[in-house]
């Protein structure tokens, strides 16, 4: 087994277990999500959201969405709340100007999340002209491994061109996100010098959790020995501080928080985040499973659901079952992040602890 967890940093997690309490307590909402489509021009493999590019579900129109989050303003302070697109793929859609104005208008910060592909130097243009003030390009490996993970040719070509005219433009927060797998968990480095020499402000690595269509695919899959690999590189790279690499949000680490990211693990599902699905369901991150829907804004009032709802995400206790259940990491981890999770599971989906080996 892996080494233990050094007594400082024992101490700092305790430290931080009382800090997740308090912002538990409060429940402040300050981050939401809008998947504004379950459309997409790509046909990935590791989709989560098994979108289509023609799907059945109808988009929410624009005007319930701007409704909601005027509800929403009752209870944030709209300065201080940062409103993310997601998906599908948001540039599909040709409103998202006519809401980011509407956003703009009410002082929220908005963003999205993209594959690049759609993002044209005038679209780019008009999203800057309706307030756009964060945006995330996905380039998953170099060309051949990209383009195989996004299944379409022209993929990396359309993605890197997005991120060159965002980097070089300026004007909003970015960074580049990469799904690591068996495919370019060895073009790591290649990777990291070509945003290197673009300048990237930032760039954020993240494994496949078993969901949609990424549930079967063992080549999405890191095993324990590249998961580590992964987790080594990354520390290797923030402490030489040549460009700022972390990896996501997602899981415990064990011996490795604190060092490949800059918060300790906090899943702020339902606690800080919350999300409004295509169907107008009410969740917290869009990757959670929808059984854990709180509420629709179409039958119920979202700031009532966000008040009094998302019991199940802000007590996880029930998450203390399975694997977890005699795991002396639980008070740190709390059952991992709830995405990785089923609502009548007695178990994790995934442990990141098994990929990196460490017992306390």
């Amino acid at each position: 087994m892996g080494a233990k967890i050094p007594f400082r940093k024992k101490l700092a997690l305790k430290l931080f277990i009382q800090y997740k309490k308090n912002e538990t307590k409060l429940h402040l909402l300050n981050y939401i999500f809008w998947e504004c489509t379950l459309r997409c021009n790509l046909n990935c493999l590791h989709c989560g959201s098994d979108c289509k590019q023609e799907p059945t579900a109808k988009e929410m129109p624009a005007n319930d969405f701007i409704k909601t989050i005027d509800l929403l303003k009752t209870i944030v302070n709209p300065n201080k709340t940062t409103i993310v697109f997601t998906g599908g793929e948001p540039l599909v859609r040709s409103d998202i100007e006519k809401v980011g104005t509407e956003l703009y208008k009410r002082g929220f910060p908005w963003g999205m999340v993209t594959n690049g592909y759609l993002l044209t130097p005038e679209r780019y243009q008009s999203l800057l002209n309706a307030g756009l003030r964060s945006i995330t390009v996905s380039l998953d490996g170099m060309e051949d491994s990209h383009n195989w993970l996004r299944g379409n040719k022209n993929s990396f070509s359309r993605a890197l061109t997005a991120i060159k005219m965002i980097a070089e433009t300026g004007g909003v927060e970015y960074d580049v996100v990469t799904c690591v797998n068996q495919k370019n968990i060895g073009e790591l480095q290649h990777i990291y010098e070509l945003l290197l020499g673009l300048k990237i402000r930032g760039w954020r690595l993240f494994t496949i959790f078993p969901a949609g269509r990424a549930k079967e695919n063992k080549m999405l899959r890191l095993t324990s020995e590249q998961f580590k690999y992964m987790m080594e590189f990354i520390k290797r790279k923030r402490i030489e501080k040549a460009m700022p690499v972390s990896y996501g949000c997602e899981g415990f680490l064990g011996n490795y928080e604190g060092e490949v990211r800059d918060e300790f693990f906090f899943c702020r599902a339902g606690i800080n985040v919350i999300s409004i699905l295509s169907d107008g369901s009410i969740s917290a991150c869009p990757s959670i499973r929808s059984d854990f829907a709180q509420g629709n804004i179409y039958n119920d009032n979202i700031v009532n659901v966000w008040e009094n709802r998302f019991e199940k995400f802000r007590n996880r206790n029930w998450m203390k079952t399975g694997i977890c259940a005699n795991c002396n990491f639980f008070k740190y981890c709390l059952g991992n992040g709830m995405h990785l999770r089923e609502n009548d599971s007695k178990d994790v989906t995934f442990c990141h602890l098994k990929h990196i080996n460490l017992a306390d």
